[in-house]
């Protein structure tokens, strides 16, 4: 590594640890101008220095002199979660009772990323996206930024509250159903996103369909979030997409445009569906795995570069432009292990995200997505489940997967 490469890397692993030049080299015993002249390339640390700025960083000294510095962005939905545990969902004008109520961080970017940074925390993680000027905003930022995330990117609406979502999970199955309330994320446009800025090498947004300004249409592209796709692409940089559950007409219509534009696009079997019109699951409710199949082809052909990745509870799926589908059931977890569902396709979508990152093969991705998406599970919110990267891997060893 020249020294322009190790000051790029300790000016973001200061950042990340919210340190400023002159807090670091009060650390170090050197002024603040060393430690800028070392984040310019200008000069490098003494060889006796490197130990502790690996035990500030909380990184290994190779680690800081080889490690990737480019990292992930995670980039679209900022959501504050009401989450309500209910006994039942009731049939409509009956009453269900609420357990219990808390508030938490929601949506793609306050999950996947939290997930991310709980995996590995050597990652370089960006999260970019809109809040509001309330208390909600100033939480779920807090809550993202304790996590070791550059939070330098996330813009604060002057109009509009932070995006919530009341939540209700029942007790025993952790299905859940969402009301949404879409606030500032409505207002997350391309001009909130300095393209040119990025620094990374996959560049991951959702929820597709639940991002006002970026689903308009658009005359060249189809939808501004395509041409959005599209200008980070001609940076090198790998794009990946994630959508939501959502009951309209022209769903498809805001999927397919991006298609084309992303390298890789992570759904469960619901949302993939609606964009192929093709049913996931037969009438006695058993996944049909052809359909599934069918639609991943139909995300090939309309242009995903590399990799589709189609989750459901039972098993996930894997495709690339071979057209080969990769199957790898879920863990069998046992009884009284699942505490909730909040935040389970996000965590999937952190681990095959980290599995893509790192080079993982097909298979292993889905086996190392599967248990991030059990990790979440264990608790009631949308992020507290998520453990390290080595105990995630220990859970894999620990259950059977399940026959399908």
């Amino acid at each position: 590594m020249n020294s322009l490469d190790l000051g790029k890397m300790i000016c973001k692993l200061r950042k990340k640890k919210n340190l400023t030049q002159m807090e670091l080299g009060n650390m170090l015993n050197v002024s603040d101008k060393a430690i800028s002249k070392w984040e310019n390339g200008l000069g490098y640390p003494e060889i006796t220095q490197l130990p502790l700025l690996s035990e500030i960083f909380g990184v290994s000294i190779d680690f800081l002199l080889k490690g990737n510095s480019k990292g992930i962005v995670i980039a679209g939905n900022i959501i504050v979660d009401v989450l309500n545990i209910i006994d039942r969902y009731p049939d409509k004008t009956m009453l269900g009772n609420i357990l219990s109520a808390d508030r938490a961080v929601g949506g793609c970017v306050s999950n996947t990323i939290i997930d991310l940074a709980k995996i590995d925390p050597d990652l370089f993680l960006t999260a970019i996206g809109k809040v509001g000027n309330d208390e909600n905003g100033r939480f779920v930022v807090s809550k993202i930024q304790s996590a070791g995330v550059d939070v330098s990117k996330i813009s604060v609406s002057s109009e509009q509250p932070t995006s919530s979502t009341y939540v209700m999970s029942e007790k025993e199955t952790g299905e859940r159903t969402f009301f949404y309330a879409k606030g500032a994320n409505g207002e997350f446009s391309i001009d909130d996103i300095d393209v040119d800025a990025l620094e990374c090498e996959i560049f991951h947004i959702g929820y597709l369909f639940l991002l006002d300004a970026l689903d308009e249409e658009d005359e060249e592209y189809g939808t501004k979030m395509a041409r959005l796709l599209d200008m980070i692409s001609k940076k090198g940089i790998k794009t990946s997409i994630d959508a939501i559950s959502s009951e309209h007409e022209d769903y498809e219509k805001k999927i397919i445009p991006s298609l084309k534009y992303c390298d890789y696009a992570i759904m469960n079997e619901i949302e993939s569906a609606m964009v192929s019109k093709l049913p996931a699951r037969n009438s006695d409710g058993t996944l049909n795995f052809k359909n599934i199949e069918n639609t991943m082809k139909m995300f090939i052909d309309s242009g995903v570069r590399e990799k589709v990745i189609i989750h459901a509870s039972e098993a996930g799926f894997l495709m690339g432009r071979d057209k080969k589908m990769v199957t790898v059931p879920s863990l069998q977890l046992p009884d009284g292990f699942i505490k909730g569902s909040v935040g389970a396709g996000d965590a999937y979508a952190a681990g095959s995200l980290y599995g893509l990152y790192k080079g993982y093969d097909d298979v292993k991705i889905l086996e190392f997505a599967s248990c991030c998406a059990a990790m979440s599970l264990s608790e009631a919110d949308s992020i507290s489940g998520m453990k390290s990267r080595k105990y995630i891997e220990e859970l894999g060893k620990k259950y059977k997967r399940k026959n399908i």
